[in-house]
């Protein structure tokens, strides 16, 4: 990569940032102002993400060096294929968040736009830093924020849920904290590309130590992944919080499932050997366990919220179970099928909302009045843009899609997904036990999700208890329909996204490139 390329690595980090502190600056009132100066940071931000995807399928990663100090000893910031369609996937669904939030929801308490920036930035830190402690620092900043957007609105069921999140995501930061420090005394380092080299060095006496670090970061990492059994806060507390926000939080599992793929493969590598093949064997067993309790949870959910996050929860059974499998086509098809359904989660979750007001006329919006301005009489929700026809008919093709996206039917990609998944792993020879479990629960999560879907969508679409009364705002449909048309346009380029993501893949399974990029 040329000069101006590694450049850009440090852009999805300093942008964000510094959006915020300027949106910080300028008063709450100024509404249109603030909306403007968000709108172009976040434009900027995707076109940087969509050169940065670009620019990594040349082959080797960029590395920005902070300070032009050379690794180990500075901080460093590493752009290859994964990190940088993940940063793309991160300002996809913070542009339909913001578009979203701007009817209404940027008005129900302070600071949203600089929130959401800030969230952005960790999210982007994360995904790009090159050590261990910087991770911890960019997890802290995407959960600080995401703290405030949890709370934003106000509102008891809202507050206790965001407690429950806040409560457990604090414990897991403390966990990864004792796991770095247990890292750092035996290694000396927590450059991940120096850890790549080391940890497979580290004498016999001091191994176990090593592996106890590893392993408390491993279930921080799982915790924010919403693995089995420490999910039981995310379909409550997604549910609860306001839909742009409980949007964006589909990216927040995805840093944890992210953290995996990154450290896993660097610590305990294809000659891993007892520790490698110990990992890889309990994050099968944990995928399958969230995968199933998910699609468990998605069969029984009753509300349109509980059906999100438990499919949230499903979708992360999914990925972690295949990775476990160790094999580079496996997670390549698990890339694939993360990014889809972390669009279909995301959508469904602003679709939410306007189901549900348009299924209770009035009731919603005094609850969103009473929320922005403490009164609900004599006062009306402003209108952005203006009213579409046919609303019904649109929310239901949008439910619809978004169903067949998430159960894995086609022709959206989460059926290219599926059968991606199903063909890598029917190519595992022996085929061993959890392999067929797999193969078993990715049938039967497709199922229960058309069941819960058609449940659900025959009650609110086709025999409503009332006449339905829907009134919905171009720009209220139209991050939606950006969600549903970025799913489709990955399965219309399904050949050209899956070269790139096991292109992804193999440069985790074999990550020496990324040391050697790192550390040369």
């Amino acid at each position: 990569m040329n000069a101006w390329q590694q450049h850009l690595v440090i852009v999805p980090v300093v942008l964000p940032l510094a959006a915020a502190a300027v949106l910080l600056a300028i008063d709450e009132r100024r509404r249109a102002l603030k909306r403007s100066v968000a709108f172009v940071c976040l434009l900027a931000l995707l076109g940087a993400a969509v050169a940065l995807v670009r620019a990594a399928d040349q082959g080797a990663p960029a590395v920005y060096r902070v300070g032009d100090w050379p690794a180990p000893f500075g901080i460093v910031l590493v752009a290859d294929r994964l990190s940088a369609v993940m940063v793309l996937l991160a300002a996809v669904l913070g542009l339909a968040a913001f578009l979203f939030a701007c009817t209404h929801w940027d008005r129900a308490g302070p600071r949203f736009h600089s929130l959401l920036q800030v969230l952005l930035m960790g999210v982007d830190g994360a995904f790009l830093t090159g050590d261990l402690f910087n991770l911890f620092v960019f997890f802290e900043v995407l959960l600080a924020a995401s703290y405030g957007l949890a709370l934003h609105g106000s509102g008891a069921a809202r507050v206790q849920a965001s407690l429950h999140y806040i409560v457990v995501n604090l414990t897991a930061s403390l966990l990864f904290l004792i796991g770095a420090a247990l890292i750092y005394g035996v290694t000396g380092t927590l450059n991940l590309a120096d850890l790549g080299v080391r940890i497979p060095a580290v004498a016999a006496a001091d191994r176990g130590l090593a592996e106890a670090g590893a392993g408390m970061l491993a279930v921080a990492f799982l915790v924010k992944a919403g693995s089995w059994p420490l999910c039981f806060w995310l379909p409550r507390s997604y549910g609860a919080a306001c839909a742009p926000a409980a949007a964006l939080f589909a990216i927040l599992t995805k840093v944890g499932i992210y953290a995996v793929l990154r450290v896993l493969p660097l610590f305990f590598g294809a000659a891993g050997g007892e520790p490698a093949s110990f990992a890889r064997e309990w994050l099968t067993i944990g995928g399958l366990l969230t995968l199933t309790y998910g699609a468990i949870g998605v069969f029984g959910a009753q509300e349109l919220s509980r059906l999100a996050g438990f499919s949230l929860i499903a979708s992360c059974g999914t990925v972690l179970a295949a990775v476990g499998a160790g094999q580079a086509a496996v997670s390549g098809a698990a890339l694939y099928y993360l990014i889809a359904s972390t669009l279909g989660v995301s959508a469904l979750f602003l679709l939410i909302e306007l189901v549900e007001r348009s299924r209770a006329p009035g009731a919603d919006m005094l609850a969103i009045t009473a929320e922005a301005f403490g009164s609900p009489e004599g006062e009306e929700r402003e209108e952005v843009g203006v009213a579409i026809p046919g609303t019904w008919a649109v929310l239901g093709l949008s439910f619809v899609a978004c169903a067949l996206l998430l159960a894995g039917l086609p022709p959206l990609p989460g059926f290219v997904a599926k059968l991606a998944l199903l063909d890598a792993l029917l190519r595992i020879a022996p085929i061993a036990l959890p392999t067929w479990v797999l193969l078993a629960l990715l049938m039967f999560s497709g199922l229960a999700t058309v069941i819960a879907a058609s449940r659900t969508g025959v009650r609110i679409f086709w025999t409503p208890e009332r006449p339905m009364s829907a009134r919905v705002g171009v720009f209220e449909i139209l991050p939606i329909l950006i969600l549903l048309g970025a799913g489709i346009a990955l399965a219309i380029e399904a050949g050209g996204v899956m070269r790139y993501l096991d292109a992804a893949a193999q440069a985790l399974h074999a990550p020496s490139g990324y040391i050697d990029g790192v550390l040369r």
